[in-house]
């Protein structure tokens, strides 16, 4: 089975802890337009490589995995392409690599590979199931449920809301998160706000697509509001 990377290279500490080795795996069932890697969007098949030889690949680079690192898989959506990505990350775990995906949470699947991920980084990128359709193309059932899993089964859970201006960052949105970790059970898992940015705009131009996003700068003093309320609230809060 095979994934399909569009992109890769080391990062520290942002992409899970330690110096890590990500690999951007082609593909996404959402639509968020303040996306920053729209050319990982679609599912093309450019870039194709086998799980053996990716972990070859991490094997190659395990030096380089100081203070905790490792592999991380993300996208696109990196769970698209669920059983190459559960055959990798099983790999990996044999060769004693550690592991971390960043998802969106939407695939009904994803329980299955909790035991295969050290660090599970999901994002929550909006309470109302309604709202989070018109935006992203599709609802957030899936993802509250496997939220609602990951926070009692994943003992290394990071939720990440990205703050985007106009369509989660209001005080309210702010109780309403509270809320809903307070519902699924999230006391022990960190809570990252982050903020929006535009670093995507010109790939989006690039692409001949068009980037829709207008005024959604999120001020410090808002995220530092956002955070009291979840700190206030019981939750972790961290940044990365």
């Amino acid at each position: 089975m095979d994934l399909v990377v569009f992109q890769k290279g080391f990062n520290y500490a942002q992409d899970g802890r330690g110096n890590r080795l990500i690999y951007h795996i082609r593909g996404c069932n959402l639509h968020c337009p303040w996306c920053s890697n729209p050319e990982g969007m679609d599912f093309s098949e450019t870039g194709r490589i086998s799980a053996e030889e990716l972990v070859e690949e991490a094997v190659r680079s395990k030096p380089l995995f100081f203070d905790g690192g490792g592999v991380t898989f993300t996208g696109g959506e990196c769970t698209c392409r669920f059983d190459a990505l559960k055959e990798a990350l099983a790999r990996l775990r044999e060769r004693n690599i550690g592991t971390a995906i960043e998802t969106n949470g939407t695939s009904p699947r994803l329980p299955e590979i909790f035991p295969l991920v050290d660090e599970l980084i999901m994002d929550c990128k909006h309470y109302d199931s309604a709202i989070h359709r018109e935006v992203t193309g599709l609802g957030n059932e899936q993802i509250l449920a496997n939220l609602a899993a990951a926070a009692k089964q994943h003992p290394d859970l990071l939720i990440r809301i990205p703050l985007i201006g106009g369509f989660n960052a209001g005080e309210d949105d702010g109780v309403h998160f509270a809320e809903l970790f307070r519902a699924i059970g999230a006391q022990s898992a960190r809570i990252e706000l982050l903020l929006y940015h535009e670093y995507g705009k010109e790939k989006w131009r690039q692409l001949g697509k068009e980037y829709t996003v207008r005024d959604a700068f999120v001020s410090e003093e808002t995220r530092k509001q956002l955070e009291k309320r979840l700190l206030d609230s019981g939750f972790q809060v961290v940044r990365t």
